[in-house]
């Protein structure tokens, strides 16, 4: 059984659900993990302050998915607003033992100050590289990722993977983190796997967004009914 940790935050759960339904669907023998930062703050495991600079409850928490994965074998994270379109296995089965982490190798550098949920738009480099990433937990560089490190460190530090050198990341092609609004087919390719990361057709500023289609249908099947204006989050 191959494992997906995805971040969760707690007034989107229906964003998580859709995003779990989508990639479970597509994918036999692979099963979701929400990663929750109320139950790890419960549990003692995380316990540093709150991110000021974090637009989800997930921003730091998303670290400790090789802890969680007992650092041991591949696993994949993502971020609660993607859409798998295809087989997740596709991605596991690029998996390269020489890279201690795989991802898409982002130029995102948007000009807004805040995505349209309301949420500050935080600027650094790499940015978005750490919201889809398949992790070699036998890489013995991962080891570092402790949750003494993971509670203690700069956000900075572990979004930008500063424990490895630049040779240990490998590159993932840009469907499999594809930047809604940001990339376009055919220029950019087709995507595989949407990453609604300014915000989806959920909130009330973004519903005619590229792909709403896509999230739309998918909501649909996985609760029988349609998405109206009620499930709006706010």
């Amino acid at each position: 059984m191959r494992k997906v940790f995805v971040g969760y935050t707690s007034y989107q759960d229906v964003v998580y659900q859709v995003a779990k339904h989508s990639i479970e669907r597509h994918s036999a023998d692979v099963k979701c993990y929400p990663i929750v930062q109320q139950a790890l703050r419960d549990l003692g495991i995380y316990y540093r302050d709150v991110d000021k600079n974090g637009s989800t409850e997930f921003s730091i928490t998303r670290f400790l998915t090789p802890w969680l994965a007992g650092h041991k074998g591949w696993v994949m994270f993502c971020d609660n607003d993607v859409l798998a379109l295809t087989d997740v296995n596709e991605l596991f089965d690029q998996a390269d033992n020489k890279y201690a982490v795989m991802v898409v190798k982002h130029n995102h550098t948007p000009s807004d100050t805040v995505k349209l949920d309301g949420q500050v738009q935080t600027q650094y480099p790499r940015k978005n590289w750490s919201s889809v990433v398949l992790w070699n937990l036998d890489h013995p560089k991962n080891q570092l990722i402790t949750p003494d490190l993971v509670n203690e460190i700069s956000p900075l530090y572990l979004h930008r993977f500063m424990w490895l050198e630049d040779h240990e990341i490998g590159e993932l092609s840009l469907e499999w983190n594809w930047l809604v609004d940001w990339y376009k087919e055919p220029d950019n390719g087709k995507p595989k796997f949407l990453h609604f990361t300014d915000g989806g057709p959920y909130f009330n500023n973004y519903q005619n967004c590229d792909y709403a289609e896509q999230w739309l249908r998918e909501y649909e099947m996985m609760t029988g009914k349609p998405f109206t204006q009620k499930d709006i989050i706010d």
